[in-house]
């Protein structure tokens, strides 16, 4: 391996080379830290000066580069020297410069003391250094992956997803648990509005979709066959299938879960009149009967005449299912046109808690609203009860005419609501460590787990994603969309993994995490804490990675007690580097405090950039050190900052909680969890808990950053100087 020589290179321009002493910085780096080339160049992202570099790398044998400019979140592709040149991206000016907030000290009667400004840039190319010193190229694992998909579901959803795949280039398996392929969209009358101008119901489209699936060539599809066992990692897939009886292995590259929904179990709905009252059914078993052309009462097989439908059966209800299913109200207003088409005199009541009809459905809505036959009134329900003639009695309160109200009627209809499939069957049946389901949050409500704002096909196992109403309720027209996009992540994954690349959200990064099995003790906290599954064990409890399954976010290396986890690129040792090349002031010096900040990469770095791009200002006594997640933070950095003099550290991350936001899904929160474990490292050290605080940031709230900051100075101010400094 060719000898490590570095190259700073310092942009000048956007403000940096008027607000900084440039003397001072250039001077101290190279007696510190001796790079074996070091320049101050006009606009680093232009032509020529991206040039100057290349000629560095060319004539002078420079493997490892320093950028010293704007964040590395923007000109990402700009600083590209090849595989063979490790680079690294020092934000002096979003970080720095931008955001330096003059503390108003006067300049230092000793020459050799630097301003604050002059001082940070000094620390952040340092620390840029440092990075680079402990950085290896990194070793890609390529696999020669089997580059097809498996699909588990011949529903709507499931369908299309296969069809996507397909017509992209790429085998599929589809597998379907009935002996035929449509799911609950084949056993459907009609189907609300997919066209302008949106008015009418339509006679299903899925005998097409199904044709097209069986007509391709792409496509194996196994039905009345169900998945027994799913192993191994995307790209090497190795998958039990059940077919008529007959187990069978098969090589799967990556995996589209749609096995879709079920109705909620009306039979928990007794108050609304369910299994006591026979002429109260679900909207499931009106559908089947307009299918099969018998709109009757089920009691006596006499015509329906009139129907009374009930919204949220069930729904928006913490006793029953907590959340709307999103096309109840669409299905209510399909299905009472189908109780007037029957017959001209026929009534049909909807009582509802709100009338849900996003965008164009609002033709549909106000088509329905205008026949004369139909009245929807907001309202809550008393009470279902049935007449000595058979008729049932629907009893509400606080309709919109500001009056009680009660109706007789056929029929009563109750909207039951959407439940994933994946909330109490074994669909998956995962031959992994965590266990063979995805994980369950209660926030989910049996969904599948995902971060839904940044990855909405995601699952929390890599190579497998969720698409249509296994993920959420949604609509036929929503589900066709979702099925595109889970089919088109299927396909990035394989591509990735295949070329030994991470996928989302570190999409393409070749590093991986390596172990030192010699100092392992077995603890398993690794392999139980990894928000991906991607870590199984032998029976001594030593991990075993699959690195396919991995996303590289770290928190593996923050939760080993012995350190011996480690990326090419990042690690417990070069973060210590790093703090360590951080300049602490004595306790004498005036603004001699110093506060390190731990910044993830997802949320809280682009936020703290925003806030500097639109002049916001903090202390000049933090610096900043990106991580790949707060899930990452191993206590040994917050010992080494500590015994280092450091006056406090924060972290500053991701939400976590309900409505979490992290990007690795359990990071953020694992971080929170293991406050306790840096607490006793405080304790240890002798210094107080809060000197480190973890705080939440979304990528929205950059506003509130220099507040975020300010606050937690203030507050560790107020103990007082860390003891160790100066030691």
């Amino acid at each position: 391996m060719a000898d490590k020589k570095t190259g700073v290179y310092i942009c000048t321009d956007c403000e940096i080379g008027e607000k900084l002493n440039m003397e001072k910085v250039t001077e101290y780096i190279n007696e510190e830290c001796s790079p074996a080339v070091m320049k101050q160049l006009p606009f680093l992202c232009s032509k020529q000066g991206v040039e100057e570099i290349k000629k560095d790398i060319d004539g002078e044998g420079i493997n490892r580069v320093c950028i010293a400019a704007c964040s590395p979140r923007v000109m990402w592709d700009v600083f590209d020297f090849g595989p063979d040149v490790l680079t690294e991206r020092v934000n002096i000016r979003e970080h720095a410069v931008w955001s330096f907030r003059d503390p108003g000290l006067p300049e230092p009667e000793d020459e050799e003391l630097a301003d604050p400004l002059t001082m940070m840039v000094r620390d952040y190319i340092r620390m840029g250094i440092a990075r680079l010193e402990k950085s290896e190229y990194p070793e890609k694992e390529p696999l020669d992956a089997v580059m097809n998909v498996l699909v588990m579901g011949g529903g709507l959803t499931g369908l299309k997803a296969a069809l996507d795949n397909a017509e992209t280039g790429y085998d599929v398996v589809l597998v379907e648990k009935e002996d035929k392929l449509g799911g609950f969209a084949a056993k459907m009358y009609r189907q609300t509005p997919t066209k302008h101008p949106y008015t009418q119901a339509e006679n299903p489209d899925i005998g097409e979709l199904i044709r097209k699936v069986e007509s391709n060539d792409k496509i194996k599809v196994m039905t009345k066959s169900e998945v027994q066992l799913i192993k191994g990692a995307p790209g090497r897939y190795i998958v039990t299938v059940n077919s008529g009886g007959e187990e069978q292995e098969l090589n799967i590259g990556s995996i589209v879960l749609a096995t879709g929904w079920k109705p909620y179990d009306a039979n928990k709905l007794g108050h609304l009149g369910y299994g006591k009252i026979k002429n109260v059914v679900t909207n499931i078993e009106l559908e089947t009967m307009a299918k099969e052309g018998k709109l009757v009462r089920p009691s006596d097989g006499m015509p329906v005449k009139s129907a009374a439908f009930i919204q949220c059966a069930g729904q928006r209800d913490p006793e029953h299912l907590p959340y709307c299913s999103a096309v109840c109200c669409m299905v209510s207003l399909k299905q009472a046109k189908y109780i007037r088409e029957k017959d001209d005199d026929a009534k049909a009541f909807i009582f509802y808690i709100d009338m849900r009809t996003p965008g164009v459905y609002e033709n549909y809505y106000r088509e329905v609203q205008d026949d004369p036959g139909i009245f929807l009134t907001k309202s809550e329900i008393q009470e279902v009860s049935e007449d000595p003639d058979g008729q049932t009695i629907v009893k509400v309160k606080d309709t919109l005419l500001g009056e009680d109200l009660e109706v007789a009627v056929d029929l009563v209809v109750l909207a039951t609501g959407m439940v994933s499939t994946i909330s109490d069957e074994a669909v998956l049946k995962l031959g992994y460590r965590q266990g063979e389901q995805l994980p369950d949050l209660d926030l989910f409500n049996g969904f599948a787990d995902s971060n839904y704002i940044c990855f909405p096909y995601e699952t929390r196992r890599t190579g497998i994603y969720a698409a249509g109403c296994v993920r959420q309720p949604m609509s036929m027209s929503t589900a066709k969309d979702d099925a595109a996009g889970a089919a088109l992540k299927s396909i990035q994954c394989l591509e990735s993994v295949n070329r030994g690349l991470s996928v989302h959200p570190r999409s393409l990064d070749p590093t991986y995490p390596k172990f030192n099995m010699v100092r392992c003790t077995q603890c398993k906290r690794c392999t139980e804490e990894c928000p991906f599954g991607a870590l199984d064990d032998d029976e001594k409890g030593t991990p075993e990675p699959n690195t396919p399954r991995c996303r590289r976010c770290g928190t593996c290396m923050g939760a080993c007690p012995e350190r011996v986890i480690s990326f090419d690129n990042y690690s417990v040792s070069m973060l210590n580097e790093m703090i360590a090349a951080i300049q602490v002031p004595d306790d004498e010096e005036e603004g001699g405090y110093r506060f390190l900040v731990l910044v993830c990469e997802n949320d809280a770095y682009p936020a703290l950039d925003m806030a500097a791009m639109r002049k916001h200002k903090w202390s000049a006594s933090v610096r900043f050190i990106g991580i790949r997640c707060l899930g990452s933070v191993n206590t040994q950095w917050i010992a080494e900052s500590m015994s280092k003099g450091m006056d406090g550290v924060l972290l500053l991350g991701c939400v976590y909680g309900d409505d979490y936001q992290c990007h690795f899904m359990k990071g953020s929160e694992l971080c929170n969890k293991r406050m306790d474990n840096i607490g006793e490292t405080l304790e240890r050290l002798q210094v107080e808990a809060e000197r480190v605080q973890q705080k939440q940031v979304a990528i929205d709230q950059y506003d509130q950053i220099p507040k975020i900051i300010d606050d937690f100075i203030e507050e560790v101010e107020g103990f007082g100087p860390n003891p160790y400094k100066g030691f």
